[in-house]
């Protein structure tokens, strides 16, 4: 059952993200209570079917990329979610939404490092879009941590971030050379949050309107 969620949820279905990675957690030895999580999973895909990525191609909107993470959102590692999608013409193409590797000692860092693996995702589908041919313009990741966003554009060495693994500095690289450009969003205009926590009803509409999901009829 994961394994078919899954599928649906990397193809077209970025609204399910959160839940279905949080559900494969429990893949190895799932209670009674997991399977009947899982199933609801399935009965909300049952309820729209007819939900489909539509992007608008007579949109002039370019790539863009919304960030966000959930400080310490597992109650016994203590490991922080990191969640992050980008659209085009006003539709998700790229979404991500996982636990993070080691653990955040703020809620600051934990954004950090979820803004850092957002830029390599950045950085690579700015590659492909050279390939193709395509000139493409810094890409802005839009964040609701102002805290993360200064650490981000200030290659700066301060006590609070001298512990940070190097490899999450990569962004501030990625900064100066122009790829990225941070920008700040309120959090309840960010619609990453939906890939780190569980949502309530209003605020998940809310969010899922903003990937580029409307019911399609062909």
């Amino acid at each position: 059952m994961i394994g078919s969620l899954l599928y649906i949820m990397l193809g077209t279905r970025p609204d399910i993200a959160f839940a279905v990675t949080k559900m494969a957690q429990f893949a190895a030895n799932p209670s009674k209570e997991h399977l009947d999580k899982a199933k609801y999973i399935v009965r909300y895909l049952a309820s729209t079917p007819k939900y489909a990525l539509v992007l608008d191609g007579a949109s002039n909107k370019g790539l863009i990329a919304y960030s966000d993470s959930d400080y310490a959102g597992d109650p016994i590692k203590r490991r922080s979610q990191t969640g992050y999608f980008f659209k085009l013409a006003n539709g998700a193409i790229s979404w991500q939404s996982r636990a993070q590797k080691t653990v955040a000692l703020s809620s600051t860092e934990a954004e950090y490092m979820a803004l850092s693996d957002c830029s390599r995702q950045a950085v690579w589908m700015q590659q492909l879009y050279s390939e193709l041919g395509l000139t493409q313009r810094p890409t802005p990741i839009c964040a609701d941590n102002q805290g993360s966003i200064f650490i981000g554009s200030n290659p700066v060495q301060e006590r609070r971030t001298k512990h940070i693994d190097v490899r999450y500095h990569y962004i501030r690289e990625c900064v100066e050379d122009g790829k990225v450009e941070l920008f700040w969003v309120p959090t309840d205009e960010n619609p990453a949050d939906m890939f780190t926590k569980n949502l309530g009803h209003v605020k998940f509409l809310q969010f899922r309107s903003m990937l580029g999901l409307e019911f399609y009829s062909p």
